[in-house]
């Protein structure tokens, strides 16, 4: 039987209608890291039109054939994977191979934490405020029909110094470096949720567990960030959805 190496990394990506030559830099990104590693593909595409793109054996490519949102499809691996880190990750992420590595070395350093978050900007190198706050129904609300600016910037702590590590409440979820047992025992995202949500709600299992997330701002990545819900109607309700679910298991305040 092959023993596993050390510092194994599995990693996957939830696919729906992506847009290929951006999905094509992801995977790149990931595989060239230079850690022992595997990368689940999960796609939620009516149509089978990327398994052809991504013929390497470090690449398990898996066609579900329907859309059934992204926590189910991140979970379907759950089993699957025996890494001791595995990323959860947009498919329109870019970032340079010591990132993966570097990550690791620090969240191996911490048994408090359960995953950890590089910097996050967009493509012309702006920072994307992906630390928040636990949301609130006044914070949703705020984010679609902006009304206060002084709310807005204390649910991102605009007030922090965002080159210097510290840990948040909830992380937006572009890039999570999980320890694969933390992941295991949270039981990884909660189903209910088709789209949105499912990165706050994981947050505040980890509260539960009594372990915390990292900022960790030496390292980067870049993000192109599409902003869908604020794009479209069927999304603002898929993330209106959402909302609801996880106001009504955690609260309103």
């Amino acid at each position: 039987m092959k023993k596993k190496p050390i510092n194994m990394i599995s990693a996957s990506i939830v696919l729906f209608n992506e847009n290929i030559e951006t999905l094509k830099k992801t995977v790149k990104s990931f595989l060239s890291s230079p850690l022992e590693k595997k990368l689940y593909l999960i796609d939620n595409s009516p149509i089978n039109s990327f398994e052809t793109y991504f013929k390497d054996l470090e690449i398990e490519y898996i066609f579900v054939g329907r859309n059934i949102g992204f926590g189910v499809a991140h979970n379907l691996i759950l089993n699957k994977i025996d890494s001791d880190f595995h990323l959860i990750l947009n498919p329109d992420v870019e970032f340079n191979p010591t990132v993966i590595p570097n990550l690791i070395a620090e969240l191996d350093k911490k048994p408090e934490v359960s995953f950890i978050t590089p910097k996050v900007v967009y493509p012309n190198q702006d920072l994307q405020f992906v630390c928040r706050k636990h949301p609130t129904l006044l914070d949703v609300i705020n984010r679609r029909f902006p009304f206060s600016k002084k709310l807005k910037l204390k649910n991102e702590y605009r007030n922090h110094d965002f080159n210097k590590s510290f840990h948040p409440e909830f992380i937006h979820g572009c890039f999570m470096l999980f320890k694969t047992k933390d992941l295991k025992e949270l039981q990884g995202f909660d189903e209910r949720y088709f789209l949105y949500m499912e990165d706050a709600d994981i947050c505040r299992k980890i509260d539960k567990l009594g372990k915390k997330i990292l900022y960790y701002p030496k390292e980067k990545v870049i993000h192109q960030h599409q902003k869908g819900s604020s794009k479209s109607l069927k999304l603002f309700f898929r993330h209106t959805s959402s909302a609801i679910k996880y106001f009504l298991k955690w609260g309103f305040r």
